[in-house]
């Protein structure tokens, strides 16, 4: 019986064909450019159930309005295709995802999680999905399902710790990372896992140290790994205030991988934002960054991807923002599993966007704060969302309401004790309330300043 690499049987039989499964599946989970070795074979192999469905998988995710019609006739061959009962699923999950039965992809992902626990490609899979809706709890889950029959995979732990952190288990986070690179040490999701942890518990300065050490793993990464990876350093450099090795981040490794792809953008256009909100001047970094987004046209592929597309065009000052806040008002009025995501959350943040980009600062804060209670529902992680936060925090103290803004800003303080532009913001608020001592305190928490 032919099987894949991580010992699951499949039916295909041509070495060449099995090579190509093999290296989507390490691919996927390591984050090398090598999964996309399958849409070089795949013509010659239509009859190929689990190899159409690969194929058709590597287009749904470049995110965009086109996949669909991109992925649609690798779904019609993998279902028509003889296939076993896993390869199936795997077909079946793919044709869900092309025609957005987002809930069904979820629901068939884990059945297969639960019956066969060594495909870890589909269950990453579903956790990718699972993270889009804001599922934490599930994401660690479906993880946990292969933890008996996969322990000595690392990128099984790095998945769990991954759901750990979401999960806000930051202990049990960092013992699966660590497993995971006990096992491999240049697993790059298990660097990103405790990059999180280290974020959400303060820990900037071994951040720095850990991810500087890694950092020579992810330069054969593929585009997303790679600017993502480096994307977690450029937040812990902004903490200490090293301005120009943020930038250097920016523009060395975040942009100018794969400026057409969905999260390059998106990290780009978080990125440039953080490092304003800090007090970086980032020149004209804007207009490129914008030039690619409006590419997309009116993309309302996810709310969460969608909020930051219409951040850097409004902030370009570009036309195409008009349009992509129409499109959002348009997808938050129609029938969808996500429709409250999109009406309930993503439009108010999307209007809070708005109004901030024109300067309306007090109504961007009202629009804003309507929606971060519910943010998780529109996907990312904490440290990806934390961007809508911020600017919140910015609408805040611009309109003067600095009472609010403090509470912000000491909440903050929480996980970012020491953070430099942080209390830089501090010593500002508190000077404003007419609280000097507090300010002073703040100050004191700078570097060369004395309590």
């Amino acid at each position: 019986m032919t099987k894949d690499h991580l010992g699951n049987p499949i039916t295909d039989t041509d070495p060449a064909l099995i090579a190509a499964i093999d290296a989507f599946i390490q691919g996927f989970l390591a984050y090398q450019p090598q999964a996309v070795t399958i849409l070089g074979l795949i013509e010659q192999h239509p009859g190929s159930c689990l190899g159409n469905a690969y194929a058709g998988m590597l287009y749904m995710f470049l995110e965009s309005t086109m996949a669909p019609d991109l992925a649609r006739p690798y779904a019609e061959r993998a279902l028509q295709a003889a296939g076993n009962p896993r390869e199936k699923a795997n077909a079946q999950v793919l044709a869900a995802w092309v025609a957005g039965d987002i809930p069904q992809v979820v629901r068939l992902a884990e059945e297969s999680a639960r019956q066969w626990p060594g495909d870890l490609a589909l269950i990453k899979l579903g956790q990718y999905h699972l993270f889009n809706l804001g599922d934490a709890a599930g994401m660690l889950r479906i993880a946990l399902h292969a933890l008996t029959h996969a322990e000595d995979t690392p990128y099984l732990h790095g998945m769990i710790a991954f759901g750990y952190e979401q999960c806000h288990l930051m202990p049990e986070a960092e013992a699966a990372a660590l497993r995971a690179l006990e096992i491999e040490p240049t697993d790059p999701w298990a660097h990103h896992a405790l990059a999180h942890v280290m974020l959400t518990q303060g820990r900037v300065d071994e951040g720095i140290a850990f991810l500087e050490s890694v950092s020579g793993d992810w330069a054969d990464l593929n585009s997303f790994m790679h600017t993502h990876n480096w994307w977690h350093l450029a937040l812990f450099y902004l903490s200490r205030d090293r301005q120009d090795d943020a930038l250097a981040v920016y523009d060395s490794h975040v942009w100018g991988r794969e400026k057409d792809y969905s999260q390059d953008q998106i990290g780009a256009a978080s990125l440039l934002a953080r490092m304003e909100f800090a007090g970086i001047d980032v020149g004209e970094r804007w207009q490129d960054v914008a030039d690619h987004v409006a590419r997309r046209g009116a993309d309302t592929t996810s709310p969460f991807l969608a909020l930051q597309y219409l951040f850097a065009l409004e902030r370009a000052r570009r036309p195409e923002a008009a349009t992509l806040l129409g499109a959002i008002e348009a997808r938050a009025a129609t029938p969808a599993h996500d429709r409250l995501a999109w009406e309930e959350v993503a439009l108010p943040a999307a209007r809070g966007i708005a109004a901030h980009a024109r300067g309306e600062a007090a109504l961007a804060a009202r629009h804003l704060g309507r929606a971060l209670p519910r943010l998780q529902e529109i996907g990312g992680s904490h440290a990806q969302r934390d961007f809508f936060e911020q600017i919140h925090l910015d609408a805040l103290i611009r309109a003067g309401a600095l009472s609010p803004a403090q509470q912000v800003l000491e909440l903050r303080r929480g996980y970012d004790p020491t953070g430099i532009p942080l209390n830089r913001q501090l010593a500002q608020v508190y000077e404003g309330l007419g609280l000097p001592g507090e300010a002073a305190r703040a100050r004191a928490r700078l570097p060369g300043r004395a309590p």
